[in-house]
């Protein structure tokens, strides 16, 4: 989150926090608590029933998308349900044709 992507960051620019428990879960937080030290907003994909990040996010400005929590083994198979569900979402919200994405072909050719 160094560098770039930390300037991008404000409260029109919504930023999406994958928050599973592991290994990088503290470095997790740390990054959400320096997101909400600069006034952005977090969309968050966290495990069911974690109060530590919810005590980090303000209510009223920021979300939580909760998964089932689990070992951290399976954890990426169920938070990219939450992100494709999202991405689907403002696809649609922004007017883009979901099911017929421009530059997709309908056959590959292997050479």
């Amino acid at each position: 989150m160094k560098h770039g992507p930390i300037a991008l960051i404000d409260e029109s620019l919504p930023v999406v926090a994958l928050c599973p428990r592991g290994r990088t879960y503290e470095k997790m937080l740390s990054n959400v608590q320096e997101v909400k030290a600069r006034g952005g907003r977090v969309v968050a994909v966290a495990s069911a029933g974690d109060e530590s990040l919810r005590a980090i996010l303000d209510q009223a400005d920021d979300s939580v998308l909760e998964v089932p929590a689990t070992d951290e083994i399976w954890s990426p198979l169920l938070f990219v349900v939450p992100l494709q569900l999202l991405a689907y979402h403002m696809a649609v919200r922004a007017g883009r044709d979901v099911d017929q994405p421009r530059n997709l072909a309908k056959s590959v050719t292997v050479e």
